[in-house]
Order: structure tokens, then C-alpha cells, then sequence
């Protein structure tokens, strides 16, 4: 038994209302549950409840066993004197406030299937904990979970952009484009593809934007592949030399080429070709920020990401090796990928700090409308019973996944605490 489940108990009033009786023998009754605390102090704040004739208002203490109020020292805490009920599993003490007043204790009593319940989700070996069960569960309630799990996922992804917001002082352009060359990482290589956008500013990029070389030479420079003094060919000379030079112009610093990870990687994954698409799209757009911005449709934004690694890595995917000639384009899916993750959370935060819903708005709209993305999570749910329609809804099953599912909080789950209840 955890709190956590005691917790979730009282919270949704999954016990025995009608035979509470306190330590001290008065009847119980609850009228107001409270609201459930997530920080310090109390559990549930704000509760009322019915001890022998008198009504209180206050706040409801929640413990395995009564001891361990003594146990996490309450009873010199101030913030517990104003605690008008102390509910336990198991009762093996009387406890008191600061003011040496005894507070009223009772033993939560519930229907131990729902622990059975509880336990038999965790134990579960599938990554989906519901699986057997989630198709007895209200298709209804699934959909506002995860309406509500598309929100969450955005807000979550804003803290990083709200954070580099204040880093560079509210510079709009200067996030988009560090954002941008992020979502260019992929996941694997987010990290260093956003250390190598912090290294090379913006302003500096576009001084040179005109002319692909340069672009391609400073981007290619800044992410560590130019520093070897070895003639893998003549185009590698070339970017080379050019860099040495804007380098020294701009008193820049790359970052460290070991950074870049290639390992079980497709080759159309490797960071050489997505950092040259990087500076096609950075050569090919005046002004990459008010481009997006301007976008009315989420097809015009798919077109101002078409990118093309230039002509050499046709038949290389790195500096050293030649391979099969094939153009290196940005592809429909890695696109689609870069708007999601990117793109909407930023257009999401855009219109949030600029005080603009429609903005916000905008963003989920175009989720609606686009593709749900096709990854071994969605694979799993799918298989579950459970298909994403759009990439809203793939978008609130990768955060149910990765929030929820992984880390077994299947009690602050609404899908988990649908099949706890009825089993």
C-alpha cells in the first residue's frame, strides 16, 4: 500500500462514507473533499467535514499509519495545526497538533478490489499497462485525456523556448533560428545541433547568406567537420578555406566534431547531410522567422522547409567516402517531424507571450491537420486499440507514453483510473 493510492482514494471518494468514526468514537461525514495539494503542507486543502455536531473547515492529512504523522514531525509544524482530519490505513497512535490538540484520525475504508486492481496495471510487462483493458474504457474520456496531454506536451516543450527567451533577451528571430537548427538534430543530435547554432549567431549567418559556399562553410565550420588540415577532396578545401577565413573574421570557436553521433543512424540521417540541408534553408530563405510567420496554411510552411544538401553530398553522405548518387532532400516526413516539435510549440509560445489566442489557436488547428506521426509509440497504441487521427492526437499519445506510462503514474492517468475503478 502507498499514499500515492490512499491519495487517490480520497480524491475521486472511492471509500466508505457512511461508517467513518474518528479515534476519539465521533461520527464522520465529509462534505468537501478538498482540493489536492501537489506542493508542501497538507495534502488536501480546503476540505470540510462533519466531526460528531460541529462543521470544520481546514485541511485533510492522509498517512499509511497514523504514526508517521509524529514520524514526518507535524506536530512541530505550524503549517499542520489547521488539519481537521487525519485519514490512515492503519491506526497505531494518537497524534496532536503544535498547540498539543488532538486531531481527529479515522481509518479510510475502500473496497480492496481497487488495490487488487492497482496492482494487477503495475505489474503489468507490456509498455502499454492497459493494454487488455483501455477498450473497455469510454472512448469519450480517452479523447479529453488526451486533448488535454496535447496541451501539456506543448507547455512542456515552451519552458525550453521560454527559457531561451530570457537567455537572449527576447530576441524572437535569434530562438526561431536556434529552435529551427535544434529540430534539425533529430533527437540524437538535437544537442549538438543547438550548440552549434548558439556558436554561430544569427546576424553573423545572414551577413553571408547569399552566398551558399560561405553558408554551408560556416555551419558545416561551427559543428567541428572543418577542422581537420586533410584533403578529402577538392569541395572540402574549399569550405575549409572559407572558413578559415570567416572564422577569423567573426572570432569564432566550433564546437567539438565528437559531439555528432552517426552510430546506427541511417546515412540520410547523418548530421554532414542535415547540417547542409541546414544551410540550403538558411541560403534559400531571406528571412526564415517572418517566412513562418507569415504562413496560412500548414502546406505553405511544408514548402518554406524544402531543402536540398548541396550538389557534393549527392554522392557522399561524409567528407571521406563516396556512395550511390541520390539528391539529399529534406523528406515530406522529416519535415512533418521538424513542424510538430518545432514549429508548433514555438508558434504555441508566440502567441502566448504576445497575448495573441489566435496564434495559440493556430497551432493546434494545424495539428488537427496534420498526419499522425508513425513511430513505434503510436505502433503501441495502435496495436492497444488506440489510433491517433492527426498528429494532435499522436502528439497526446507520445506525452501519455513518456509521462504517464513509463513511469507507471497510471493514478493521475484519467485511462488508469477508469481501469483501477472498474477492473
Amino acid at each position: 500500500m502507498t499514499e500515492d493510492f490512499l491519495h487517490f482514494i480520497w480524491k475521486y471518494g472511492l471509500f466508505d462514507r457512511d461508517s467513518m468514526i474518528s479515534d476519539t468514537g465521533e461520527n464522520v461525514s465529509v462534505t468537501v473533499l478538498g482540493e489536492h495539494n501537489a506542493d508542501a503542507g497538507p495534502d488536501f486543502l480546503n476540505a470540510r467535514v462533519k466531526i460528531g455536531d460541529t462543521i470544520w473547515a481546514g485541511n485533510v492529512e492522509i498517512h499509511l499509519r497514523s504514526s508517521d504523522w509524529n514520524l514526518h514531525k507535524h506536530k512541530t509544524d505550524k503549517a499542520y495545526d489547521n488539519v481537521v482530519l487525519h485519514v490512515v490505513h492503519h491506526y497505531d497512535q494518537p497524534v496532536a497538533r503544535s498547540t498539543n490538540e488532538p486531531v481527529p484520525t479515522v481509518i479510510l475504508k475502500f473496497d480492496e478490489r481497487l488495490y487488487d486492481n492497482y496492482c494487477s496495471l503495475l505489474n503489468q510487462k507490456k509498455t502499454v499497462l492497459c493494454q487488455d483493458k483501455i477498450r473497455a474504457v469510454d472512448p469519450l474520456i480517452i479523447d479529453v485525456w488526451l486533448n488535454s496531454l496535447v496541451i501539456e506536451r506543448l507547455q512542456q516543450k515552451t519552458e525550453y523556448l521560454s527559457s531561451l527567451m530570457m537567455q537572449l533577451k527576447n530576441n524572437w528571430e535569434e530562438v526561431f533560428y536556434i529552435n529551427l537548427a535544434r529540430s534539425f538534430g533529430f533527437g540524437l543530435n538535437s544537442l549538438p545541433f543547438e550548440l552549434m547554432a548558439r556558436s554561430l549567431p544569427l546576424t553573423y549567418l545572414l551577413r553571408h547568406r547569399d552566398n551558399a559556399l560561405q553558408c554551408e562553410a560556416l555551419i558545416l565550420g561551427q559543428a567541428g567537420f572543418l577542422e581537420e588540415a586533410v584533403l578529402f577532396s577538392d569541395y572540402y578545401s574549399q569550405l575549409r578555406n572559407e572558413y578559415i577565413h570567416l572564422k577569423k573574421k567573426f572570432n569564432l570557436k566550433p564546437i567539438e566534431k565528437h559531439m555528432w553521433k552517426f552510430l546506427r543512424l541511417r546515412p540520410v540521417n547523418f548530421p554532414t547531410i542535415r547540417l547542409a540541408q541546414f544551410a540550403n534553408l538558411i541560403h534559400n530563405t531571406e528571412n526564415l522567422f517572418s517566412a513562418f510567420m507569415s504562413c496560412t496554411r500548414v502546406d505553405e510552411i511544408c514548402n518554406l522547409l524544402h531543402a536540398r544538401a548541396s550538389i557534393f553530398w549527392d554522392t557522399h553522405y561524409s567528407f571521406d567516402t563516396l556512395s550511390r548518387k541520390q539528391e539529399k532532400n529534406l523528406g515530406a516526413e522529416a519535415a512533418n517531424t521538424i513542424i510538430i516539435n518545432a514549429l508548433m510549440p514555438f508558434l504555441f509560445i508566440y502567441g502566448k507571450q504576445t497575448g495573441r489566442d489566435e496564434i495559440k489557436e493556430r497551432a493546434v488547428t494545424w495539428l488537427m491537420q496534420m498526419p499522425a506521426e508513425n513511430n513505434r509509440i503510436t505502433g503501441r497504441w495502435e496495436d492497444s486499440g488506440v489510433r491517433a487521427s492527426s498528429a494532435f492526437y499522436s502528439q497526446g499519445l507520445i506525452q501519455l507514453s513518456n509521462s504517464y506510462c513509463a513511469k507507471k503514474r497510471c493514478l493521475a492517468c484519467s485511462i488508469g483510473i477508469q481501469v483501477v475503478k472498474k477492473g
